[in-house]
């Protein structure tokens, strides 16, 4: 295999995934979601739709989003800027390390059920179901718009039990 970036960012990804760093992700394989950020939802499922607002001036509307444990919630996401943005759910650590690995390969293409990627004036959904209580991140990971401040996060309360 050469040394070039595209082999060199899929030999990361591929040993990321290996090491669980991506654990809501399938970026290599298809390996399974951890529940660290929670697990695809099922649409039929969901409870509420939150509405989710990305813009040229790098931030999501809003940016704080509180649901509780066990929810599912669809989140609909419209791109109403120009500039290509996206929505990733995961930890800060997982967001930070794949937020890194985009910078060295702007190219880079993925799709998986915690993020959306939309160009500008599009609109799409993630289905999520948030499993533990505690904070889950979300931001944008295009090349610059993480360091502008393009990121939020999901308060999730714990589950009252009965």
């Amino acid at each position: 295999m050469k040394s070039n970036p595209r082999n060199i960012a899929m030999a990361a990804l591929v040993a990321l995934a290996a090491s669980g760093a991506f654990a809501a992700g399938n970026h290599a394989g298809g390996h399974g979601h951890g529940e660290a950020i929670g697990k695809p939802g099922v649409a039929a499922k969901a409870t509420r739709t939150v509405n989710v607002d990305m813009t040229d001036g790098m931030r999501f509307k809003p940016s704080s989003i509180d649901v509780k444990q066990g929810e599912t919630v669809r989140f609909v996401v419209t791109n109403s800027g120009k500039l290509k943005h996206e929505l990733v759910l995961g930890t800060e650590k997982e967001l930070k390390e794949h937020y890194e690995v985009m910078k060295k390969n702007p190219e880079m293409e993925h799709a998986d059920p915690n993020m959306v990627t939309l160009a500008g004036g599009e609109t799409g959904e993630i289905v999520w179901q948030f499993t533990k209580a505690g904070k889950v991140d979300f931001a944008c990971l295009q090349p610059g718009h993480y360091d502008a401040g393009m990121k939020g996060a999901v308060n999730v309360s714990k589950a009252v039990k009965k």
